[in-house]
């Protein structure tokens, strides 16, 4: 008899079935004077008491301010003790938080703050090359003739105030100090009426994820998703009060808001925050300063860790676990991360902000070699099945489908797109994930592939058709193809593979130059790094671009060193 390639993971530990506020309370009730949060560039520690205490001055600010149950406060910002903040003084409250990513540029920004409907947005000055403050006023110039708390814009018509995280002031924003003395006008009944009043199934985050429609899509996730989510990663990680928990990976993305933030907090766990962004010296810092335990990050970051010049001199043999996620593990990186940085027990999460993010997870009973050839099984409370694409019907085990997952941890759905929705999420709740896999006996799940032509970049998924739709709007390309290139480092790289018109026709940019048409305009990480000008492409009979012919063309030129590269090292 053969087995379908279903599984569900039964537990003896209940579902929270309580707000984000309400688990905070209940857990700095019992922890009161173990730390919550440590900033180390900021200089920062809060206990659980004195968290509690910033954040609940913070909500009645935002209801001072006039953010209500359901409004959208968005924040723009690297790494901080302000991002936590926010974080949860917005879900204390009822309102939802959008998270943007630090790499956008103006195009993007400007399409999720209009999709968004954002009341609200909390953004630092600047990062790197990136001046949000800039940025923000040339999308939306209003805002420097209005009086702080009261934007009047006829492009984004929600939009009615900005909070700067600063004290310097600027044209038409609130402070981070005007806005926190905001909160000491509301008595703490006023806050206490609402929370009361908030609902386990309420929307309390958005997180934009691209499409293949060529645009974002806001993934709409309710305290239910995301709380239990984490609660789960950690209860997996044997995450306890005594646990110190490094966070490098960016608060934007569900694996540090979720799988770090809300993790260690739902155990009463400290996090640590190393710098604003990734840098493997700081993080290695972190860890031996603080004496952590516990240590997430996405491949590249453990490579660029064990990598550093000075690696050898820090002491991590406070580390015992962690979570790699958000790209395959090669055999070779785990075993020196086990062996070098003491992580004994790191374990491998596979998932997608659409499931909250953690759907399969390897448990630390597991061997090794389970660790880098499978991505573990369901995580508890969960169902998944492998199905047929063809005939939507569920596959015996061994064999190759679509990874379709159910449970508390699905989306609510995509913002304001129902139609994406339904193609997502079928009748019977099951959400359709695109990547194809195998479930094998004992219910370990191996990721196989993707049913789209997703690419997957050093742990960030980009979609071909939203960076060709870009790349559309420049003047030179008559027409173009993205494909993802294979790449030792970041796992792949993006190739564009271009048609152009006009005088660029006959006389082609150089990858240095088209790379300078698209900086600046979109994040950094989308630019192809590879570029191919080509007079037609690959067709089938039906007229349909063979993408498999171009990828298979540019290896070829890539082998022999003849495929045309706009950078001569991977940022």
């Amino acid at each position: 008899m053969c087995h379908p390639s279903y599984d569900h993971c039964e537990s003896t530990t209940p579902l929270l079935g309580e707000t984000i506020g309400r688990c905070l309370d209940r857990v700095a009730d019992i922890y009161p004077d173990n730390e919550l949060l440590v900033s180390i560039h900021q200089g920062k520690r809060f206990t659980y008491r004195e968290f509690v205490s910033v954040l609940n001055r913070a909500a009645k600010a935002f209801l001072k301010l006039g953010i209500r149950r359901g409004d959208r406060v968005a924040i723009w910002s690297t790494n901080n003790y302000e991002w936590v903040v926010a974080q949860f003084a917005t879900a204390r409250i009822g309102a939802i938080l959008v998270n943007i990513n630090p790499a956008y540029q103006t195009h993007e920004f400007e399409y999720v703050l209009k999709e968004s409907h954002v009341r609200s947005i909390i953004l630092i000055e600047s990062f790197k090359s990136s001046n949000y403050l800039k940025m923000l006023y040339e999308v939306c110039p209003e805002i420097k003739k209005s009086e702080p708390g009261q934007i009047d814009s006829w492009r984004f018509p929600h939009l009615k105030s900005a909070i700067f995280i600063g004290n310097q002031q600027h044209p038409g924003m609130l402070t981070k100090k005007s806005f926190a003395e905001m909160g000491d006008e509301m008595d703490d009944e006023a806050l206490y009426s609402v929370e009361r009043d908030l609902d386990i199934d309420d929307v309390v985050n958005i997180q934009y994820t691209s499409g293949t429609t060529g645009f974002p899509k806001g993934v709409l996730l309710t305290h239910n998703n995301i709380l239990n989510n984490a609660f789960s990663v950690g209860e997996i990680l044997k995450l306890s009060p005594t646990d110190r928990v490094c966070v490098p990976v960016p608060f934007y993305h569900c694996f540090g808001m979720v799988v770090s933030n809300l993790a260690s907090v739902s155990h009463g766990a400290t996090i640590v925050i190393p710098s604003p962004s990734f840098d493997p010296s700081t993080t290695l810092q972190a860890v031996q300063q603080e004496r952590c335990t516990v240590l997430h990050g996405v491949p590249t970051m453990f490579i660029a860790q064990l990598d550093d010049p000075d690696f050898e001199k820090y002491d991590l043999t406070t580390l015992r676990s962690g979570i790699m996620a958000g790209a395959p593990c090669p055999e070779d990186l785990m075993r020196r991360v086990v062996d070098k940085m003491h992580m004994k027990e790191v374990l491998i999460a596979y998932g997608q902000t659409e499931a909250s993010p953690v759907t399969t997870m390897i448990r630390t009973s597991d061997s090794l070699d389970m660790r880098v050839s499978t991505v573990g099984h369901v995580m508890p409370h969960q169902e998944l099945k492998i199905l047929d694409t063809d005939t939507g019907k569920t596959l015996p085990r061994g064999e190759t489908g679509e990874i379709c997952f159910r449970g508390y941890q699905v989306m609510a759905g995509y913002d304001n797109m129902p139609e994406a929705t339904a193609e997502t999420i079928d009748e019977h709740r099951w959400l359709h994930s695109g990547d194809l896999g195998t479930m094998d006996k004992d219910g370990y799940v191996r990721v196989t592939g993707r049913c789209t032509n997703m690419i997957i970049r050093g742990g960030e998924n980009l979609y071909p058709r939203e960076i060709e739709e870009f790349l559309h709007t420049l003047d030179i390309v008559s027409d173009v193809e993205v494909v993802g290139i294979p790449d030792k480092k970041l796992g792949e790289e993006v190739l564009a593979c271009v048609r152009l018109h006009g005088p660029a026709a006959q006389n082609p940019p150089t990858p240095e130059e088209f790379r300078s048409l698209c900086k600046g305009k979109i994040s950094h990480f989308k630019i192809p790094r590879y570029w191919k000008v080509m007079d037609e492409y690959p067709m089938t009979a039906t007229g349909k671009v063979q993408k498999f012919k171009l990828l298979e063309m540019a290896m070829r030129e890539l082998e022999a060193g003849a495929l045309p590269d706009s950078r001569k090292e991977t940022t």
